[in-house]
């Protein structure tokens, strides 16, 4: 290990988000101008003491286009003991992307030189946020060897790059929707001849997993690794929905609302499990969650999710990932930047950098500790 992994109890990636800068589909979609911070913006609070909108503090509504924007989020990342960023990766099939913009940036302009893998959010996009779940925006389509061959090579040079996060020496590649795919032991096998091929001894292929089911269907499709976001599983609890509407059933402004509302606080040593012991069980760090401002009344909210419950969760994650080894002692934050979800840990008005200080506090070891690799 080198002296900084040293000194970390984990390797945290951070989901990065790439939706800050307009493209040509959400101007047809949305409207000109179209990104997140139009959401983001324009929300309100629907209930009192509802935390809305959500004002970013240092870096502003940010454009992504700006690599001085990049080099400070890594910047907050590295001090925060971020090992590196875990960025979204649209790809259609059949070559069409959207939203590369920042990463291929990123990658031709070797800055910032800040660890980074790539997430394959393998799913159509839809109207969902905004009450049309029917209306398809694009689809995600597949195509067999040739389409993954396509796809291999069009991200090759990002996985030959020398700032690409490995796991035993091989490129993590994670997949959204797993089971989504229809041949996917014939793309895991394809991928993994190409990388031998290509001079690169593999990949680590980690699938997301809402529940142990799912977790264990992965598993045996030949992924090396899950990443388990157990509060799917847990909101199936009705009483802790029921304690939380509860209490803002009467404080909801402006009328009847279909909000389902969750507290952080019930949920923060709930959110990681025995299984995440595990070596290929990656536990999910939960940076909140409050989709109001794409979902309005029909959104998704947890409430109480404060510095000092996020430094309970985040310790609780913690303590079942430390008797790993260190390749495989990984925590998916979840997430850097969604600010349109209230899923981030950027600094913002109210809470400054309190989230980055907790994930700083908890990451490193004190001077007098001792690693326990």
């Amino acid at each position: 290990m080198t002296d900084i992994e040293n000194k970390k109890k984990a390797r945290v990636f951070a989901f990065y988000l790439p939706q800050f800068h307009p493209i040509p589909e959400n101007n047809e979609w949305w409207g000109k101008g179209f990104t997140e911070w139009t959401n983001v913006g324009k929300a309100k609070p629907l209930f009192r003491g509802h935390y809305q909108p959500r004002v970013p503090a240092d870096l502003g509504y940010y454009d992504l286009r700006l690599p001085e924007v990049r080099e400070q989020q890594s910047e907050m990342a590295r001090y925060a003991g971020i090992e590196g960023f875990c960025y979204y990766h649209y790809w259609f099939g059949n070559g069409k992307r959207l939203l590369e913009r920042p990463f291929n940036e990123v990658l031709k302009s070797g800055k910032p030189d800040f660890p980074f893998c790539l997430a394959w959010a393998n799913e159509s996009w839809s109207g969902i946020w905004h009450g049309a779940p029917e209306k398809i925006l694009i689809e995600q389509t597949y195509q067999g060897v040739e389409g993954y061959t396509k796809h291999f090579y069009a991200n090759l040079d990002a996985f030959l790059d020398k700032r690409y996060i490995k796991v035993d020496e091989k490129p993590i590649f994670y997949i959204y929707k797993p089971l989504d795919i229809p041949d996917s032991k014939v793309f895991l096998d394809s991928w993994r001849e190409l990388a031998m091929k290509n001079g690169l001894k593999g990949f680590h292929f980690v699938g997301h997993s809402w529940d142990e089911t799912q977790a264990k269907q992965v598993l045996a499709l030949g992924y090396d690794a899950v990443n388990t976001h157990w509060q799917q599983s847990i909101m199936k609890n009705d009483y802790i929905t029921r304690y939380a509407w509860k209490r803002l059933a009467d404080l909801t402004i402006g009328g009847k609302s279909q909000l389902s509302a969750w507290d952080y606080r019930e949920f923060a040593t709930k959110l990681s499990k025995d299984l995440d012991r595990q070596e290929d069980y990656y536990p999910t760090i939960l940076s909140g969650y409050d989709n109001s401002p794409r979902s309005g009344r029909r959104g998704t909210i947890f409430i109480n999710y404060t510095p000092e419950i996020f430094d309970i969760h985040v310790k609780e994650v913690f303590r079942k990932i430390e008797n790993k080894r260190h390749e495989t002692k990984i925590a998916f934050l979840k997430s850097w930047n969604e600010w349109g979800e209230g899923n981030y840990v950027e600094p913002d008005l109210k809470f400054d950098w309190g989230f980055l200080d907790v994930l700083k506090n908890n990451l490193f070891y004190a001077k007098n500790d001792t690693d326990k690799e």
